[in-house]
């Protein structure tokens, strides 16, 4: 028998009808997100720091919404596999990308088609600052200071200097500290860092640029001088000096780069924000906070400061990029 309704009733289900609209809609995205476990893609290999952070964060992220969170590496082509395969999922929240600058930025300017369009096909959600990256110098060098190291490398004429990549942040400091003290500094490039800390030990090379952690060989067998960091105080080693605070002029020593979480472009802005405020909490869990120790890195910052990053950053990265001259894979 159907229900009867009466005056008052229908007065109070309209009265619910006109409210529902302002309930707030990350309520239900987020009570509907999410709904089955979670891929989070790691376009960097197993063991790395950006399979790490992925592997703490993504532990937090799924005890924190009752879902295991399977990390998935999908490494090679600087993280453009991995990128375009999360480009193409499903936009509902189940699928998340964990990677570096380089896949979100630099592509564009190394990779005639990466397979993926950063800013049509991916929504940047929370990004962890990049920490400083230490100029180490042979010991041979004698090597102190910025100063020096010009001096040096204008007494020597040709100086071997180690990236773990072309195009990469050292390969850039590289390219702008020969363009304002008229240097020939030669790049020698290298698969990874570990590689290039070994060339620097062994004599091959004069100086090499590279992550805190990594450098560790280095430093505690005394091995290298440091001498500056790139673009950021490194706190393990606050007496350390960047390259702008000895003179350095280029406006690529202002920006650091990050590690960082992005879905694919139309999911939900609920969702987004709901995985982008699970970031940033996650920096209070005791795994999360010795793996962002260990690497020395700041914490996880929201979406609408990760996106200001990311913009402000952009440009510089790309007119640095393109003055390598490098011609696109």
């Amino acid at each position: 028998m159907p229900a009867k309704f009466n005056r008052r009733h229908f007065i109070a289900a309209g009265t619910s009808a006109v409210a529902l609209p302002f309930i707030s809609r990350g309520a239900y995205a987020q009570g509907a997100w999410p709904s089955r476990n979670i891929r989070m893609v790691c376009s960097y290999p197993a063991g790395g720091q950006t399979d790490l952070l992925a592997r703490a964060f993504g532990d937090y992220i799924g005890k924190q919404v009752g879902q295991t969170v399977v990390v998935e590496n999908k490494a090679g082509a600087s993280g453009s596999i991995g990128a375009a395969e999360v480009a193409r999922a499903a936009p509902d929240g189940h699928t998340i990308l964990c990677s570096i600058s380089t896949t979100y930025v630099m592509n564009r300017v190394m990779m005639k088609n990466p397979g993926y369009d950063m800013d049509k096909d991916l929504t940047l959600v929370s990004v962890i600052p990049g920490a400083g990256l230490l100029l180490i110098a042979s010991k041979a060098s004698g090597v102190k200071t910025l100063d020096d190291f010009v001096a040096f490398a204008r007494k020597k004429g040709q100086v071997n200097f180690g990236t773990y990549s072309a195009g990469s942040a050292p390969h850039m400091t590289i390219n702008e500290l020969n363009k304002q003290y008229g240097l020939k500094i030669e790049p020698i490039h290298y698969r990874g860092e570990a590689p290039m800390w070994t060339g620097l030990m062994d004599g091959t090379l004069d100086v090499a640029m590279g992550s805190y952690t990594a450098a560790q060989a280095v430093l505690q067998s005394n091995n290298g001088i440091l001498f500056a960091v790139h673009s950021k105080k490194v706190p393990a080693i606050p007496d350390v000096k960047t390259l702008p605070e000895q003179g350095a002029t280029s406006k690529f020593f202002t920006v650091s780069g990050f590690s960082g979480w992005a879905l694919p472009k139309a999911t939900p802005q609920p969702i987004v924000d709901r995985l982008s405020e699970l970031c940033v909490a996650a920096n209070n869990d005791p795994k999360v906070k010795e793996v962002l120790a260990t690497f020395a890195l700041e914490p996880a910052i929201g979406f609408k400061e990760s996106n200001a990053l990311y913009q402000r950053e952009l440009p510089t990265w790309i007119e640095v990029g393109q003055a390598l001259g490098l011609e696109p894979a």
